[in-house]
């Protein structure tokens, strides 16, 4: 995590604005530098109060090492081939969740990572700490360029949520619930 994305953020939430953060992991940090990664996204929750949300999602290797330009033509002369490493498991991403939610419970919102996870897991996390299924994708490039595509509809993500015991609601960016409370009677 570095000091400029926080401070970024610090100054933003300073002006009123509201942010998101998250943790990708499962590559070549350290447990130690996972803590203080989550540890300095606590401290700036502590002293803004702007994160809305935290979300976790683990490494997603490529199928092929991405080099790209003047290395990508020339071979590639140094730094790790990601495509490599082995995924971070279920496991892993669960246990993540869970320590994110005990050590980060000033941020109120804790997502599931159904797009890197898949469905299940993504709906097994609901049971490890989040408390927000995520977002309708309309169109994923980031982990889909690893090769990690999973796609869910609206009535499968309220699915989920039902079939693990908790009451879908709609919200917006903001995290403010926006269907009607009726609707849930």
């Amino acid at each position: 995590l570095t000091d400029g994305w926080l401070e970024v953020n610090r100054v933003w939430h300073e002006i009123g604005g509201k942010s998101t953060c998250t943790m990708m992991f499962g590559h070549v940090e350290t447990l130690e530098e996972r803590i203080e990664h989550l540890d300095r996204l606590r401290q700036l929750q502590d002293e803004t109060a702007g994160f809305t949300a935290f979300i976790c999602w683990t490494h997603q290797p490529p199928e092929k090492a991405p080099w790209f330009g003047k290395d990508a033509e020339e071979g590639r002369k140094g730094g790790v081939d990601m495509s490599d490493l082995p995924s971070a498991g279920a496991f892993e991403y669960l246990k993540t969740q869970a320590v994110s939610r005990l050590y980060l419970d000033n941020i109120p919102n804790i997502q599931s990572s159904w797009v890197t996870q898949g469905e299940k897991v993504g709906q097994i996390a609901l049971s490890f700490g989040a408390n927000d299924m995520g977002s309708l994708m309309i169109e994923e490039n980031v982990v889909a360029q690893a090769g990690t595509v999973f796609h869910l509809t609206l009535d499968s993500i309220r699915r989920c949520i039902s079939d693990a015991g908790y009451i879908p609601r709609q919200r917006n960016v903001f995290y403010e619930l926006i269907d009607p409370a009726e609707r849930l009677a």
